[in-house]
């Protein structure tokens, strides 16, 4: 039997530095991209702007995010699930942001980041390569 799957939108959010903006949730210890699952009829792109403002305090339009594709990972958070995420990219600098809502902490990282901190396997298989291969 194949695993539960958890339909979400997620961001790539880079600043003009090349770092990728991650977030964790209260009460989680990975971090992850930003985003969160669609209410009944919303397309992923209305998804993902409604959860970037209530999560980080961007205000965009739908019409503006980047799709970027769909990428499939283990959810993070959630034991013997996968996540599917429609994914999109986002341009942010660091004072646009601001961790509300179900976000405990941000962080802008980089490559080098990567080898020290505990991040979701859709960042690591799939969304941080977008921002910088």
């Amino acid at each position: 039997m194949s695993a539960p799957r958890i339909h979400v939108s997620a961001a790539v959010i880079t600043d003009a530095a090349g770092r990728v903006l991650v977030v964790r949730k209260h009460g989680t210890s990975v971090f992850m991209q930003p985003g969160g699952k669609p209410e009944a009829g919303e397309t992923g792109a209305e998804a993902l702007a409604r959860e970037l403002h209530e999560e980080v305090g961007l205000v965009l339009d739908p019409a503006d995010l980047e799709p970027l594709g769909i990428f499939e990972a283990d959810a993070a958070n959630e034991a013997g699930h996968r996540v599917v995420a429609d994914t999109f990219r986002v341009f942010a600098e660091p004072g646009d942001v601001v961790a509300q809502a179900e976000i405990a902490e941000l962080r802008w990282i980089t490559p080098a980041d990567v080898p020290t901190m505990a991040l979701a396997p859709l960042s690591l298989d799939h969304l941080l390569a977008l921002a910088w291969d």
